[in-house]
């Protein structure tokens, strides 16, 4: 037997805490947020008041846009409740978790005759312990207990606490919308940006950002200029915060990743207190998908991993094309699925990452790109976790440790024309001639163990534009001056670059590759300027260099690609990567290659 809790519309308007109070549906009307998302306003009824300041939050309008049966007449048992006061006076209660008991089939009417409820009568009533009920026979039971509950992480403490200094109740994240006034959050800081700066016509200014966690959800910060100054050396990742105060704005989902339709603006009102007492706020929010899921994915998805730590490289600096250096590191993530992927961080990530042991690496907003198979993007905003004390990483570090540590894995990276990463999709280069790779729609990349047998010096350096991001081979003006077509511009110097053709071989076959700037000054272990210089000037010592590079053995990474130039088609191959051998992890690669044919 359902039962509708009589009194319960009265206690919730004056925004007293209520337990799961059941309640029908009378009514729904649309309100139109411009460009934010829909919002939906609901006449309830307890069976003796019916209220229409209820209002859904935007995370349950699924329930009404897709179908979910939540129509007029079905009843419903509110599981989480907030009550906002407006700007004038007027209270909402904000519906943040609900399930429907009761469909309106079943239902078949509206239940008693409740009469409209207006703040201020019966206030007699909101002393009453116990509010009564009205019976309501149920025809149907496999209707029962329909759930549309979502998991908002940690469940709520009983006893919502008060800002400090008693200025009201805190809320939780998922009931703020723009038509608040008086609000204070109480959250977790869970990422915490560098401090920005830009420069155009109209000024110089400075922003930094912060993304904040309670037990209903998340919500990105802003702080421009003086807010920077005045909150940034206050604000610590991890630390319990009380907001208050703050702008909110429909979320530019460019710039941030979170499940919020809106996101906070620091001003002059704008207050942050640290909370002394925040042990029940949760850490993160986690959505992790499985590694081997990546390949179904949408290009450009935001998404969450988790995974070990395979293998990370070095460190590199580029420049960006506003001359800006920015710090770059790809590393290797593999989890239970066996299979691999690419993550590049930037910036402070990448400078502080330390990939040393094999750490759980967890990342909350990485961008996935279709560039070279699937590879992730670590951006700043982006939240890198490393090692962190969550369920997930401590299942992955056993599963590791017994059994994950002897797989390779197979690089998602690389199967589909790998951007970057780890060594792990092995091939020899007859294994490339017999299995075809490069014939398919998108080029094929691959990693070998090979030796150059030949290197091809003629017309390996070339003249090239001496602008940073642009290295387009310059025309020599006979007048000291050297000529950029693709710049425009006239330049007194030039830069050399490096294009090697390169024979290399292994125990079974030969392949010709070309070799561009950085791989190639690793095989010779000479830069571009030096050996440009050294043509000039000493063709003898030039060719030696040559010549000792000969024999060498080194990790190649290729990527082969079937092009057609004049009417013939032909397997192009370039290296993308060169590294020395590293006769350890060679080794243990070989055992158990030998382990896998025995068992065969």
């Amino acid at each position: 037997m359902t039962k509708l809790t009589e009194g319960a519309v009265e206690a919730l308007s004056r925004g007293n805490s209520f337990q799961d109070p059941v309640l029908q549906l009378v009514n729904i009307r649309k309100i139109e947020a411009g460009s934010g998302p829909a919002r939906f306003r609901l006449m309830m009824s307890d069976g003796l008041h019916t209220m229409s300041s209820f209002m859904l939050s935007t995370q349950l309008n699924h329930m009404i846009e897709e179908g979910n049966n939540l129509v007029p007449n079905c009843v419903c048992q509110l599981k989480k409740t907030v009550t906002n006061v407006l700007k004038d006076g007027r209270r909402v209660v904000v519906i943040l978790n609900m399930d429907i008991v009761a469909s309106a089939e079943d239902v078949g009417g509206k239940i008693g005759e409740p009469t409209p409820f207006f703040e201020g009568q019966n206030k007699a009533a909101q002393s009453a312990p116990n509010p009564a009920v009205r019976p309501l026979q149920q025809q149907n039971g496999h209707d029962a207990g329909r759930s549309f509950n979502r998991d908002f992480g940690k469940k709520a403490p009983s006893a919502m606490p008060s800002t400090p200094g008693g200025t009201g109740k805190i809320v939780p994240i998922a009931s703020l919308n723009p038509y608040q006034s008086k609000w204070t959050i109480r959250a977790r800081v869970t990422n915490k940006s560098s401090i920005r700066t830009w420069s155009n016509s109209r000024g110089d200014g400075k922003l930094f950002n912060i993304e904040i966690v309670d037990e209903s959800g998340e919500i990105r910060v802003t702080g421009f200029n003086q807010e920077v100054d005045k909150f940034y050396g206050l604000i610590e990742t991890g630390k319990v915060f009380y907001i208050s105060k703050c702008s909110l704005k429909i979320a530019n989902k460019q710039y941030s990743s979170l499940k919020n339709d809106y996101e906070m603006t620091l001003n002059g009102d704008s207050t942050i207190i640290p909370c002394d007492d925040g042990g029940d706020v949760p850490t993160v929010q986690c959505d992790f998908i499985s590694i081997g899921d990546l390949e179904s994915r949408e290009k450009d998805s935001i998404v969450d991993v988790i995974g070990v730590c395979k293998s990370v490289d070095d460190v590199t600096r580029l420049t960006t094309k506003t001359n800006r250096e920015v710090s770059k590191r790809t590393l290797n993530l593999m989890d239970t699925s066996g299979k691999l992927v690419t993550v590049t961080l930037w910036g402070e990530e990448a400078e502080n990452f330390d990939g040393s042991g094999q750490p759980i690496v967890a990342i909350k907003g990485a961008k996935l790109s279709d560039f070279g198979g699937r590879s992730l993007s670590a951006s700043f905003s982006s939240t890198l976790m490393v090692n962190p004390d969550i369920p997930e990483a401590h299942m992955l570090r056993g599963w590791y440790d017994k059994e994950g540590h002897a797989m390779d894995g197979q690089s998602l990276t690389e199967m589909r024309g790998g951007g970057g990463g780890g060594n792990t999709n092995w091939k020899s280069l007859s294994d490339v001639k017999n299995e075809h790779l490069g014939h398919g729609d998108k080029p094929d990349y691959y990693s070998c163990i090979a030796t150059i047998v030949y290197l091809r010096k003629e017309n390996c350096l070339y003249q090239a534009c001496p602008s940073q991001e642009c290295n387009k081979k310059v025309v020599d003006q006979q007048n000291g001056m050297f000529r950029c077509e693709k710049c425009d511009k006239e330049f007194p110097n030039f830069k050399y670059r490096l294009i090697l053709a390169a024979n290399i071989a292994d125990y079974g076959d030969n392949q010709w590759v070309t070799c561009f700037q950085e791989s190639a000054e690793a095989i010779l272990g000479q830069n571009a300027t030096y050996l440009g210089q050294l043509k000039d000037s000493d063709e003898a010592a030039f060719d030696e260099i040559f010549q000792r590079a000969n024999f060498n053995t080194f990790v190649f990474r290729n990527r082969v690609k079937l092009e057609t130039y004049n009417d013939e088609s032909r397997i192009k191959a370039t290296v993308m990567e060169v590294k020395p051998v590293d006769h350890r992890e060679y080794s243990k690669r070989l055992i158990m290659d030998l382990r896998k044919l025995a068992a065969q």
